[in-house]
């Protein structure tokens, strides 16, 4: 609330389009169009307006003497609903030798435009009038500018030192800003955050967005940031509880853990005799299906709400759920071709991260990866307003026992079996020797590509005939990171190679 020196100094004041004084108690039409104007904000200042009772035009004082009935009725504007959007203000009564004044002071609304009795008010210089059509339309699209998705929004109770900070300014910017921007960038840190929207420098405080990317204890400020994963005996939730785990913390750092635990703790994978002398690998789930799920259901969730988000594995299916349904343009009738981000900060920031590609073809992906896996395709239930859920079952071949997964790939070795020729040893997937290791095959990626490689010399490289596989399983996973593209702006580019960083 204003302080009783600054109420002397407005009554002096020469900015007449956010101060009306008079001398009327009476008139309550004339204070209601006075705080819907103000309200509405017009020259679009965003500083307070202010009523101010007992005073002429001149600023001086009438000799007035505010009573509780006066306080009790110009304060009861607020609530009596004829001004809509209800208006933020607050009532005070201020006490001067040459008389009383009662100030109402109104903050410009964030859902303009403001009515009362169904006419928009608004001012223009000292003079208060009824807004005409344009005017309106100019208020209403401000309207559509104010409303902040979540992340925008500032985190109150939060400070700069409830971000990682070094990370932000080592690895998150320079990936977000060219060298060149970012050498010419002398603004401090806060100013940095402030252009990338992570930071409120009204407010002092991070954003949302910020908190969820780079804080140092989400779960502080947002209750439900975090991914439960049980795995259920049997195919319901009423079986026991065979383990169960929680991840949490910033996405820069719970987004890889995810990545592997989906990867060794879920995928599953069993030779299946092909023929006499040949195996295949059958997987429970593709890798980048779930992947690919698990990544969208943390770009798009409610992270207002304090569900965490759901990874359930039963016997037979995985499920995943998270808080918020379809947002804004996607409804049923339209999922998937039509797409809206809930959380477009986080998206961003993800997709700098390389964790998703804004390309609105996730769930295509995902469907594509499991017709070639050999499952069903994904169930998704968009029909439900508070959360999204989606199913997707095992590979009717895979080992329900979930034995260990190995990193054999089909095709990836030669042995020599009974009863053929030397050199005609005939392909397994389930070699005699002991296959390279996940990380040996990363390690023969990056020293490969030293020079530029195409993906396919690269998998023929490593000893993998199916490039699809290959690129999915070994090579995304460590683009931005130990590898590159030369084409990063086409990446489906036939002529598209990759070398180390």
């Amino acid at each position: 609330m204003i302080t009783k020196g600054e109420v002397l100094d407005l009554l002096k004041s020469t900015e007449t389009y956010r101060v009306e004084r008079t001398i009327s108690t009476g008139n309550m039409d004339k204070f209601c169009e006075a705080i819907c104007a103000f309200a509405n904000d017009m020259p679009n200042s965003r500083k307070n307006g202010y009523l101010i009772i007992g005073a002429y035009d001149d600023g001086t004082l009438a000799g007035m003497k505010v009573d509780d009935g006066l306080l009790k009725k110009v304060s009861g504007i607020r609530s009596d609903g004829n001004i809509l959007p209800l208006p933020t203000m607050s009532v005070d009564r201020f006490v001067f030798p040459e008389g009383d004044l009662l100030v109402a002071e109104v903050r410009p609304s964030d859902l303009p435009p403001v009515r009362y009795r169904g006419r928009a008010f608004i001012r223009i210089g000292p003079r208060r009038d009824i807004a005409t059509e344009a005017e309106e339309r100019i208020l209403a699209e401000r309207r559509c500018s104010f409303m902040a998705t979540f992340d925008a929004t500032p985190c109150l109770n939060a400070k700069l030192e409830d971000l990682d900070v070094e990370y932000i300014k080592n690895s998150y910017l320079p990936k977000f800003l060219d060298e060149e921007a970012l050498t010419a960038d002398k603004r401090d840190i806060k100013g940095q955050l402030v252009s990338i929207h992570l930071y409120d420098r009204e407010n002092d405080c991070p954003t949302y967005a910020g908190i969820i990317l780079f804080g140092t204890n989400p779960r502080y400020f947002l209750l439900g940031d975090y991914v439960q994963f049980v795995r259920f005996a049997g195919n319901d939730k009423g079986g026991a509880v065979l383990n169960e785990r929680q991840f949490m913390g910033p996405l820069y750092k719970m987004l890889p853990a995810l990545e592997s635990f989906v990867r060794d703790g879920i995928i599953t994978q069993r030779p299946v005799p092909e023929s006499l002398f040949r195996e295949k690998t059958v997987w429970n789930y593709p890798e980048g299906a779930i992947r690919e799920l698990m990544m969208n259901a943390c770009m798009h969730r409610d992270y207002q709400s304090n569900m965490p988000i759901r990874l359930y594995q039963f016997d037979n299916y995985i499920e995943i759920m998270n808080a918020g349904g379809l947002y804004g343009e996607a409804r049923p009738e339209n999922f998937p071709s039509v797409n809206d981000y809930r959380n477009p900060l986080v998206a961003e920031a993800m997709r700098v991260m390389k964790y998703v590609n804004k390309f609105n073809r996730g769930v295509t992906r995902v469907q594509e990866m499991l017709k070639d896996n050999g499952n069903a395709p994904a169930a998704f239930d968009v029909n439900t307003i508070t959360a999204f859920r989606v199913a997707v079952e095992a590979t009717k071949d895979s080992d329900k026992s979930e034995s260990p997964k190995s990193d054999t790939s089909q095709g990836t070795s030669q042995g020599t079996s009974q009863g053929t020729s030397q050199g005609t040893s005939q392909p397994l997937s389930q070699p005699l020797s002991q296959p390279p290791s996940r990380l040996a095959i990363i390690e023969k990626i990056i020293e490969y590509c030293k020079e530029p490689r195409s993906g396919v010399e690269i998998a023929e490289h490593c000893g993998f005939k199916d490039t699809k596989y290959f690129r999915e399983r070994y090579l995304s996973p460590l683009l931005g990171t130990r590898i590159r593209m030369t084409i990063p702006d086409k990446p489906t580019s036939r002529f598209q190679k990759y070398q180390s960083l």
